[in-house]
């Protein structure tokens, strides 16, 4: 997950992780996902707009444009087109088989390939397997939706959906904070996420240094669950964990 730049974007598997209590019908200990991933079953559609009179004049082309907003975030790629009238399949960066809330929420896409920007508008999107499919305003017939592929697709941060509870959050706004323990001892900060399945754990580095004395990048492995997990202050851009320093 590296941090985005002016050229391409920042590339972030952008997965919610909470760390408070199970809903009712969670099971202990599992990890709450928003940006693609919900519980078993759930199959969302994105509302269907291309009715809308007042813009649709604006949403049957894809457009290029010369930069991406500032808060975009990469989510996924155009691996190919999807039946014969101009749908696309999109391979997200997290498990689409439960879910895909970013993908099938947002409206407004960017797709850049090499030095190549465009700007779509998502007409609707669906799970299908282990991917999403959509149909793009412009995208119209098999030879439209093969042209995209290889497309990375880009969404801003802020048409991400809204987390359910306050203990969840996007791992793309952890990525970067400083994490310190309870005796305010500085472990390093947020360089990676990584799910194991049962939760996320935060990927920490620190300055160190190796056994020749050079300095080194040290890593920290912390379970992202509120065992350890005190508090996320995104304002202050910090988390607050028990962990030991020495561990």
């Amino acid at each position: 997950m590296s941090t985005r730049d002016s050229e391409s974007g920042r590339k972030a598997e952008s997965v919610a992780s909470s760390f408070g209590r199970p809903k009712p019908g969670q099971d202990e200990g599992s990890a709450t996902f928003g940006a693609f991933v919900r519980k078993s079953g759930a199959r969302r559609v994105a509302v269907d707009i291309s009715s809308a009179q007042d813009s649709q004049k604006q949403e049957d082309v894809i457009e290029p444009v010369e930069a991406l907003p500032e808060d975009a975030v990469e989510v996924g790629y155009i691996a190919d087109g999807y039946g014969l009238k101009g749908w696309v399949k999109i391979v997200p960066h997290a498990n689409a088989k439960q879910g895909g809330d970013a993908l099938l929420t947002a409206r407004r896409w960017w797709l850049t390939k090499g030095r190549e920007r465009k700007f779509a508008r998502c007409m609707q999107s669906k799970v299908h397997a282990d991917t999403i499919v959509a149909r793009l305003g412009g995208c119209v017939d098999r030879n439209a939706s093969e042209a995209l592929k290889g497309y990375t697709v880009h969404i801003a941060r802020s048409d991400f959906p809204k987390l359910d509870s306050e203990d969840e959050f996007y791992w793309v706004d952890l990525i970067g904070l400083d994490v310190e323990n309870e005796a305010g001892v500085a472990l390093g900060r947020v360089a990676d996420l990584i799910d194991n399945g049962a939760h996320s754990i935060l990927r920490i580095e620190y300055p160190d240094t190796n056994k020749d004395g050079k300095a080194a990048t040290g890593e920290r492995l912390i379970p992202f669950v509120g065992v350890y997990v005190k508090t996320v202050d995104r304002a202050a851009k910090r988390i607050v964990v028990d962990w030991d320093a020495d561990y």
